[in-house]
């Protein structure tokens, strides 16, 4: 029997059937029927997180994007959970995510049935009533409508490399199953990294870090408790996590797990992320409405800057000039003073004391001198050594504080009588120097060209200096990337190294620009730039002179020092250090791209000090241009260099593993004996190594003095670093760990890719 619908029941019909089949809006739930595509999303209740579709900020034009949940009140998308971190998609219209029939939180593609990510939830006995909250601390739960406890899934238990307050980082005693954060592939792609976090799978109560899963880099120490031994920053002597943070170990039958909550609500936006460099730490956001939340007070600058750069700013401020304390009276020392600063949230931990004025209040925290800061609106109020969470206009707060700085950190508001007569005497100075002053100055242009104050120290000289200073290029170091090197010297004594660029074709701007880059990077394992010349199509660089030569001369040269053991062993963890600098703590990554004996220059102490770095930045960034370009270099080119993929800081660790080689022996890597064979050093090594024969690498001259644990830690590290697949080699930062003895690497496989090109080797040339 048909059924006849008015066109009124009709209408409400097809209302009904569009809203149960709609797309999601603004809300914190999906149920079955719903999807989530484009830019929509699901906001917790509390509008403190967000869930959708991101793209993290280093890929926006690879068009990959990804199913995550992000801090919804800050304005730098934060991302604290990923789903699909394996499998992106590239159309965010075309791609749903929504409530299978079988119960399950899904990611499809298009009108596909087979969902690209799921929850992989077994026996859902009650499908049809499931729902998909976003709760207020960030966790994602599936849950049965009717009764919220029966949690079938949850974010919380699919860790990233983010762990949030009140999650737990487990092991299940019964199932054995270990919860991990695992690090980002990189900044700009959220595929499991080589880093990761867990429960020591041994029993031991602390969290090991691991690198590729299986080498152990850092642990936390035993549980004791009320802090993990080896992180004294959990002790309950440290005011700021004590204060702040609710720490919890748990071990019982079940499982074992350490969890964390925040006591303060200043810092609701907390996280601790493993970070892609294998980094472990806690990070606060200060404002939810500031993209540059935090800041030093006047007086104050960063501990730790680089830190800071990289939004961590656990470290805190420092004053910049200590405080006069002791000196009560001394009219030898300014006395200390104070500044004030309006409309703030006054900091915790306030002490109330007896003042009746506000004279009375500063005087009182002028004579304590671990006080730091002081306010009174009918009440003294004082603080003692830190401040924290001090913040601006909260809720329209009407309240000041006085920070208490150094006497010559604020403006001298003293007499005028003595500042005129201060003008008056300054005056006469003035005009009975100006002559010498300026004769001084003439007599400083006719060398060098003035001081370059956008480059900071580095000195722009003319080329006629240039050329005096090296009598004509009289005198060649030596040859390197793209120029040769002259010796030059000063009528005072000192000794530079000047660089003729050959073939550069940088405009003016341009060079000054990268020249300004190198010349602000400092570290006692680079070459130090001190200035350059930039007339017409002449570029040079001047560098500090390196008594003992490049380090190819000693290796392979005519020089008639041996390098000790000892000696060798110091060059390797300082160039290690120099690389680790240039790739993980510079502002930008600089990719060294010429890792070789020749580029390695010695101080008069055979201190090692990377020369040449960063000329593939400076040369336009065009790599395969770059690579056509370099000479003599072929034996140190990593694989994916020569195939023409896209390079990473992994290509200058495959050039350090190969130079190591030859440190360790003290010979070129292919050393021909005779017309019919020829040894390949790299692959030698590897054998010996799990042969356990080390030590028959080594020349007579070594042997009696080779630290035997030295060796085998450098032989490992070289095999690891020239691996054929990048992802396995070791980071710059995590060889020097190795080298030092602070982590140690497990024993790396033969080198296949290596020992393929050995056996042809008569018909490949691996030497420079």
């Amino acid at each position: 029997m048909a059924t006849w619908l008015s066109p009124c029941a009709l209408s409400l019909l097809l209302l009904q059937l569009s809203l149960q089949l709609s797309p999601l809006h603004a809300t914190d739930s999906l149920t079955a029927n719903q999807q989530l595509s484009g830019d929509q999303k699901l906001i917790s209740q509390n509008g403190n997180f967000a869930l959708g579709f991101f793209q993290p900020a280093a890929e926006t034009s690879s068009g990959k994007w990804y199913i995550a949940i992000w801090y919804n009140k800050i304005p730098e998308q934060t991302i604290v959970w990923v789903a699909n971190r394996e499998k992106p998609v590239f159309d965010t219209l075309l791609s749903r995510l929504t409530v299978s029939d079988d119960g399950n939180l899904v990611l499809l593609l298009n009108h596909s049935k087979s969902p690209l990510w799921s929850t992989n939830i077994k026996n859902n006995t009650a499908a049809s009533s499931t729902v998909v909250v976003l709760l207020g601390n960030g966790n994602l739960v599936v849950r049965h409508e009717a009764n919220t406890s029966a949690v079938l899934w949850q974010s919380f238990d699919d860790f990233t490399d983010t762990w949030l307050p009140g999650n737990k980082l487990s092991r299940n005693k019964k199932t054995g199953i270990i919860k991990r954060m695992i690090s980002w592939k990189d900044r700009g792609d959220p595929a499991q990294g080589m880093f990761s976090i867990q429960l020591d799978p041994n029993g031991s109560p602390q969290h090991i870090l691991q690198w590729n899963r299986s080498v152990v880099y850092w642990t936390t120490g035993n549980w004791t408790d009320n802090g993990f031994s080896g992180v004294p920053e959990m002790s309950p002597l440290n005011p700021y996590p004590s204060s702040r943070f609710m720490f919890q170990f748990v071990d019982n039958d079940e499982e074992a797990y350490f969890t964390y909550n925040i006591k303060d609500d200043a810092l609701i936006f907390t996280r601790t992320i493993i970070d892609v460099s294998g980094l472990f730490q806690t990070l606060s956001t200060c404002s939810e409405n500031d993209a540059s939340p935090c800041s030093c007070l006047k007086g104050f600058s960063e501990n730790h800057p680089n830190n800071w750069k990289l939004d961590d700013r656990t470290a805190g401020c420092r004053r910049n000039i200590p405080l006069q304390c002791g000196n009560n009276g001394s009219v030898k020392v300014k006395q200390d003073r104070f500044y004030a600063i309006n409309s703030v949230k006054l900091p915790d931990d306030a002490h109330n004391i007896d003042a009746t004025s506000v004279q009375d209040c500063e005087l009182m925290c002028l004579k304590n001198c671990s006080c730091t800061a002081y306010s009174h609106s009918g009440t003294c109020l004082v603080w003692y050594n830190h401040l924290m969470n001090l913040q601006d206009n909260i809720d329209g707060s009407s309240d000041s504080i006085f920070i208490r700085v150094a006497a010559s950190e604020l403006p001298n508001s003293g007499n005028n009588k003595l500042l005129f007569i201060g003008i008056i005497i300054g005056g006469i100075f003035a005009v009975s120097s100006g002559l010498a002053i300026l004769y001084f100055l003439h007599r400083r242009t006719t060398t060098i060209d003035g001081l370059n104050h956008g480059d900071e120290s580095l000195i722009r000289f003319k080329y006629s200096d240039l050329q005096r200073l090296t009598r004509s290029f009289s005198e060649q170091l030596g040859a390197g990337s793209f120029g040769s090197v002259f010796k030059g010297a000063e009528s005072d004594g000192t000794t530079v190294a000047v660089k003729k660029l050959e073939g550069f074709q940088q405009g003016d701007k341009q060079f000054r620009a990268e020249v300004s880059t190198i010349g602000n990077i400092h570290h006692m394992n680079l070459i130090r730039l001190l200035g350059f010349c930039s007339e017409g199509v002449k570029r040079l660089l001047v560098y500090e002179y390196m008594p003992n030569g490049s380090l190819d001369k000693h290796l392979f040269g005519s020089s008639c020092t041996t390098l000790s053991w000892k000696i060798r062993y110091q060059i390797a963890v300082g160039i290690a250090k120099g690389l680790a600098y240039l790739h993980e703590e510079c502002r930008d990554c600089i990719i060294h791209c010429d890792i070789k004996p020749q580029n390695i220059l010695l101080d008069a102490s055979f201190v090692p000090k990377l020369a040449d770095f960063g000329l593939a930045k400076l040369f336009g960034r065009d790599f395969s241009r770059v690579l056509t370009s370099m000479r003599g270099t072929v034996g140190y080119l990593a694989p994916e260099w020569i195939s023409g993929e896209a390079i990473t800081t992994k290509a200058d660790v495959f050039s350090y593993g190969m130079m190591l080689f030859e440190i360790i022996s003290g010979r070129r890597n292919l050393e021909h004996k005779d017309t019919s064979m020829a040894t390949f050093f790299p692959v030698l090594v590897a054998r010996k190594l799990h042969e356990g024969e080390v030590q028959s690498l080594l020349s007579k001259e070594l042997v009696n003095g080779v630290n035997e644990r030295e060796l085998e830690r450098a032989c490992k590290v070289a095999c690891w670093c020239v691996h054929g697949n990048e992802s396995s080699r070791p980071t710059m930062g995590e060889v020097v760990k190795i080298l030092e003895g602070v982590i140690d690497v497990e024993m790396p496989p033969v080198p296949r890719y290596l020992e393929v090109l050995s056996e042809g080797s008569e018909n490949v040339k691996f030497f420079s």
